[in-house]
């Protein structure tokens, strides 16, 4: 059932008569590859190859729309910055589409009807054995085809710019000619009303609120609240899925909004949020990049490695130092142009992400609030 692979490119990539499979994880001594069916049911294929680090296998069968996820084993020392916990169904970094979100309550994941079920311990003791497949958020494998047609980028000269920065579905959701059933979605941003008050304001560029999948904060769940503005990623190549008007197709809803907008005359420009995660301090849930290498996805502490070193304000600061971050980081910058057609980008938080682990403890005691930067083209 299951072939060798290889190892790049990382994430879920559709082949003939398959999909390969990749994931990087230095302290791993397993990795589980989880497929589900529609009804949910799982099937867990162990990926027995290794190369360089990245776990890897080809399976025969995998088509578009294949919902999966990963269990990664290793150790679980949380003094020594190891969380792992097989018992825990993981996201996959690099894929392209999501469905289903994380929610909190009292440090608790909740079920989709309010059943709290336990999460790892904080720091010490046995790993929390409650399976989290049915409450955490899945991958989906997707082919990326688009007809792109005559697409091309404004390419605007700087000097003739006009920025405007909108949160897309606040935008959309507010404005009374966008059709109903669209409002709140990319596809209501592309729709014909929206692009008019563009054009009627003389925009030559959106700057986009993050819209890549994300988590609600323990602290805004507690509250029955979510997370409207986005500042707290979990997936760094997939559009969120709640501002889809078909969330099963939210990736080519994307691409046809900046189809229409570069149509218009109008560039795209995307917030993006690589300075942390929104898996949180060392209280929150374990969905992604935690379980599948603490060390290498976070700075941790020093003084206690069971504590994350936080620049960000946010709960944790990713390791931009470690080479696979950096190329996680690359890959996906290059994704959202090669593959979106965006047009550039606004870096949240920018001077964290260059940043050393040296500077971390000085850093510490700075404040990150005022540390916001400038728009860079693609």
């Amino acid at each position: 059932m299951l072939a060798r692979g290889r190892p790049y490119p990382q994430g879920a990539t559709l082949a003939f008569g398959g999909a390969n499979f990749a994931i990087y994880s230095e302290r791993a001594t397993g990795v589980e590859l989880c497929l589900f069916d529609a009804a949910g049911a799982e099937t867990r294929i162990a990926l027995s190859e290794s190369s360089d680090h990245v776990w890897h296998g080809f399976v025969p069968g995998v088509r578009e729309g294949q919902r999966y996820g990963f269990r990664v084993d290793g150790p679980y020392a949380p003094s020594r910055g190891d969380r792992f916990n097989p018992h825990k169904l993981l996201l996959d970094p690099y894929a392209r589409a999501v469905e289903g979100r994380v929610a909190y309550t009292d440090g608790a994941i909740l079920t989709p009807d309010a059943k709290a079920l336990p999460h790892a311990p904080a720091a010490s003791g046995a790993p929390d054995t409650v399976d989290s497949a049915p409450y955490a958020p899945r991958s989906i494998v997707i082919d990326g085809a688009f007809d792109w047609g005559d697409d091309a980028r404004p390419d605007i000269p700087w000097r003739d710019t006009v920025l405007y920065e909108l949160h897309v579905k606040g935008f959309t959701k507010t404005h009374p000619d966008v059709p109903e059933e669209l409002r709140g979605t990319y596809a209501g941003l592309a729709s014909a009303a929206a692009i008019a008050h563009l054009r009627a304001l003389g925009v030559t560029a959106v700057e986009l609120l993050p819209i890549t999948a994300s988590m609600d904060e323990v602290a805004v769940a507690r509250r029955g609240m979510v997370n409207y503005w986005g500042y707290n990623p979990l997936a760094y190549f997939a559009p969120e899925p709640r501002y889809a008007s078909r969330p099963q197709r939210a990736v080519d809803e994307v691409k046809s909004m900046v189809k229409a907008l570069h149509a218009a005359g109008i560039e795209v420009i995307l917030d993006v949020v690589y300075n942390h995660t929104g898996e949180g301090d060392h209280l929150g849930a374990t969905a992604c990049f935690r379980g599948i290498d603490n060390r290498v996805y976070y700075q941790l502490r020093d003084d206690d490695p069971s504590r994350y070193v936080d620049l960000t304000g946010c709960g944790n600061t990713v390791r931009v130092e470690h080479p696979q971050v950096l190329r996680l980081i690359c890959d996906s910058l290059r994704y959202w142009v090669t593959e979106v057609h965006v047009d550039g980008f606004r870096f949240d938080l920018a001077p964290v992400l260059g940043r050393e682990r040296a500077c971390s403890t000085r850093a510490r005691r700075s404040s990150t609030s005022s540390s916001r930067t400038r728009c860079c083209r693609a």
